[in-house]
Formats: structure tokens, sequence, C-alpha cells
């Protein structure tokens, strides 16, 4: 049955989005109109990719969550569907948060999802409560279970906090339903729970999975597990960590461990941890296994500290980034555009072997909606000190993607971007070069600028609001070197 409060939300999406916006950008994904934040239920039903996401749809500031929901099938283009939950019961009144989902056996979409209320405890203390409940469908349409919440405080270990449980992700194996809960231990510090079910809504608590031990941050949220090449992956999104050295920057972060999981322990063996993305604005990714074998992440691009930061002409605030195909290469996490960008290729423009001392441009090397990728290497060893690639130029504004070779580092840096806010706009990270050889891999929308180096061994994300007709581009170099350009414009 379709609530009122969920009717409404799909009436007012409905007229709204008839309405043509001019703001969006052009292949990363909104809500069309109103709040977006983490990615949710990022699975394959019935042949094609859902994405769910937290959704206010009446506005463009955080609050009163629903699920949004879209589906695609090459995760480039996406067709929208009516709202998918409204906070609409006592256990979820305060909002419907993050969750993920999976197709049961029987055919059924099965979404699992975090809810927040608020109920006086044993003392009569107003407390927020956090809780796990489960509704099922066909693909648009979705029953909330009548028994929910099926993972509530009371399965919670003794000790850990009540209102930091959260974020549940839902796997199936061996004829056995698995979950993995966000969770604050008794030290103050972030563990990820796992829970098992024969039928996704009879639960028991199995074991901790892996624990902050307050060594990254406080809490962590929203935990992905899955194989890969042979090794087991962990993603979770710390809070408030502090810095450490250019690999985890201070405040709201991704990271990815890497290791071994032995499934009759229910043991997970870390062998290595590194941070996921190295960008200003990157948070909550969800993975899937597409249907050709591929793991696939989303995540919201966007960074909590800048998330008050909106442009006030906008009608949407928050976007997805460009879905990502995953591998491991030794023991590190690799991460690329999805190739079905490929399939919107327009016009190639390409130089090879470019010198440049000082500041160039090339012919046709411009644009706001593109794929680049820049093979850069001295012109003799230790030739130059800097190079610098700017982007959405047009003389007062601009952004840039810089290399020391040097220091082995890499900067991107948004200050000049438009932003008529005093924000984050410098992040710098180590990466691995050959005498001064380096890769860079630039994706722009109108409204973004994802960057992947060296064949993916980082990658950074960043919102950007300049104007969209700032689209130039220029190479700057301090010292002498050469590079190749290719350009392919993204049609649409």
């Amino acid at each position: 049955m379709i609530s009122e409060k969920l009717k409404k939300a799909r009436k007012y999406m409905d007229y709204m989005l008839k309405i043509r916006q001019d703001d969006q950008p052009s292949f990363h994904l909104t809500g069309g109109v109103g709040w977006i934040n983490d990615p949710n239920g990022f699975s394959v039903y019935k042949g094609e990719y859902h994405l769910f996401y937290q959704h206010h749809p009446y506005r463009t500031r955080w609050g009163d969550i629903h699920w949004g929901h879209v589906k695609t099938k090459d995760f480039i283009t996406w067709e929208r569907l009516p709202e998918a939950l409204a906070p609409d019961q006592e256990y979820d009144e305060q909002g419907c948060f993050s969750g993920t989902a999976i197709e049961t056996p029987d055919g059924k979409h099965l979404l699992i999802y975090t809810g927040v209320s608020f109920m006086n405890d044993e003392n009569g203390v107003m407390t927020e409560y956090q809780q796990t409940n489960i509704a099922i469908g066909d693909g648009v349409n979705y029953e909330k279970y009548n028994l929910n919440p099926v993972i509530g405080t009371d399965m919670i270990p003794e000790g850990n906090d009540l209102s930091d449980f959260r974020d549940p992700k839902i796997m199936y194996e061996d004829g056995r339903y698995y979950c993995l809960m966000a969770s604050r231990g008794a030290d103050g510090s972030g563990e990820i729970l796992m829970y098992e079910s024969p039928d996704a809504k009879n639960w028991k608590f199995t074991t901790v999975l892996e624990a902050c031990c307050n060594q990254y941050g406080r809490m962590w949220e929203c935990p992905d597990f899955f194989e890969l090449d042979g090794k087991q992956v962990l993603i979770v999104s710390p809070q408030e960590m502090r810095a450490t050295g250019l690999e985890f920057h201070a405040g709201y972060n991704t990271a990815a461990l890497i290791g071994m999981w032995n499934s009759a322990e229910k043991k997970f063996y870390r062998e290595y941890i590194q941070s996921i993305d190295y960008g200003l604005d990157f948070y909550a990714p969800q993975t899937l296994k597409a249907t050709d074998g591929r793991r696939i992440m989303i995540a919201w691009m966007q960074n909590w500290t800048t998330s008050t930061c909106a442009e006030k002409d906008h009608k949407f605030y928050g976007q997805m980034t460009l879905p990502r195909e995953l591998s491991i290469d030794n023991g590190r996490l690799i991460q690329g555009p999805v190739r079905e960008i490929e399939n919107y290729y327009g016009e190639l423009t390409a130089y090879h072997n470019v010198y440049v001392n000082g500041e160039i441009s090339l012919q046709k090397i411009e644009g706001r909606m593109l794929d680049m990728s820049v093979h850069i290497r001295p012109a003799y060893p230790n030739s130059y000190r800097d190079f610098r690639i700017v982007v959405a130029k047009d003389g007062i504004n601009e952004t840039s993607v810089s290399f020391k070779p040097d220091k082995n580092k890499v900067r991107v840096d948004r200050t000049k971007c438009g932003f008529p806010y005093d924000i984050i706009g410098i992040r710098d990270f180590l990466v691995s070069q050959n005498q001064g050889e380096i890769d860079l891999r630039i994706i722009l929308d109108r409204y973004s600028m994802e960057v992947f180096v060296n064949g993916g061994e980082q990658a950074a994300s960043s919102l950007i609001y300049t104007d969209f007709e700032a689209d130039g581009i220029s190479f700057r170099c301090d010292g002498e070197a050469f590079f190749d350009v290719e350009k392919h414009d993204l049609k649409f």
C-alpha cells in the first residue's frame, strides 16, 4: 500500500520533472530537483541496474529523507522511477536512511535500510534510535515489512552506541543472507558488525567483522564487502579522521581495506588500507557486480564539510560520480570510468610530442564535456619542476591539476573555480611515477572534474561551479617537457 506521504512525493516529483531543468549536469546523476546524498540500493534486478539515493524532494538542503530511484542499462543514462520510500512509519519517521538492495531467489527486489526515530528510553529520556528495516517490491513499488524493524537496538552488542547503528549492507550466499552494519563500539570508534538470516527477516548477530580501534576516524559508515581479483575488499566511510600524511585528509573520508576472507571462521584478515578517492568531493560509495562480472562503484560526489555551499539558482543539490570499474593490481584498488562512456564519444582531437616551456594552448583542445588523456614526460632528466593542466578557464576562473615530479605529488586546485564561498580548494596526494613520466585522465562535466592517475592507481573527484561558458584549457610547464593529449568530446 502506498502511503499518503509517498503519494505526495511522487506527485510533486512528477510535476517538477516535467518542467525543463537547464541547470543539470550532462551525464552525472542528480535527483532532478531537491537534495540528494548517499547512493543506496545499488543492485541488479531482472537484468537492469537500479540505484536509489537519499533524497529530500522539496528543498536543496538535507532533511525529510526519502529514497529516490533510477535505473540504467549502461551506467551513463538513467531512467527516473517513482520515489521508492518515504518516512511514513513510526520506526522511520525521522528519515529513510542508507541501505542496500538485493534480488531474492524468488524474484523480488528487497530493500534494506536504516530507519530513524525518537523514543523515550528506559529512563524516560528522549533518545534517537537507528534500526534496520526491509521493504519488498517489483522494481517500482515497495511494501514495508509489517514486522519492521528486523534488526533492532536489542540486537546490538553490549556497550555499543544505540544512536550509531546504521547503513545495512545485505548479501546472499549458499542459501543464507548476511548483513553488515556500521556501529560504534564501546571504545567510541567504528565497528562493522555481521548478522545472518535464513530469510532476511529473522536475524542473529554473528561477529565483529572489522574494527577501527580509534585509528582511522571515529564512526565508520556505509560498509561494502566483496571479492575482487582474488582479494576481499571492505569499503568504509570514516568520519572525523585525522590527516595521515597525504593518504587520508582530515574530516570525512573513504577507505578500502584489502585482505583475505575466511568464510568458515567468519573472519576478515586485513592486509592493506588505502584511500579510495583523493579529491575534494567523494563519500559513501556503493558497488555492485555487473551482469558481465565487472565490479562497478558509484559515490556521492560531495563532502559534508562543504554541503551548505549550494548555488542559489539551482533546483538540485548533490550529484553522483561517474560509475567506475574496479580491479586489484599489486594489492592496490584500481579504478577507472566505466567503459560505456566511450559510446558517447564525439570528435577526437589529438596531439603528440608537444614541447612546452611556459604556457601553451592547442587548437580545439577546449570544452566542458570531455574525456581527455595526457601523457607527460621530461625533455631530459629532471627537466621540469611542475606541469599543470588548467581547465574550465575564462581569464578569471580556472581549475587545475598539477604534477611535481621531484615530490611525486599531484595537486587538484579549484580555488578559482567560481565558488562564492571560502571552501576547501586544494588537495595534494602522492603518486607513483617513472622518472618524471605520468598519465592523467580528466573527465569534465558541467559542474565537476574527475581525475584518474596512472591508469587508475589514484582518482580525485571535485565539484566546480564555474560558468559553463568557461571552457578554455591550457598547459603550463615550469621547465621543459613533452606531452601527448587525446581529447574526446562527449555527446548526449
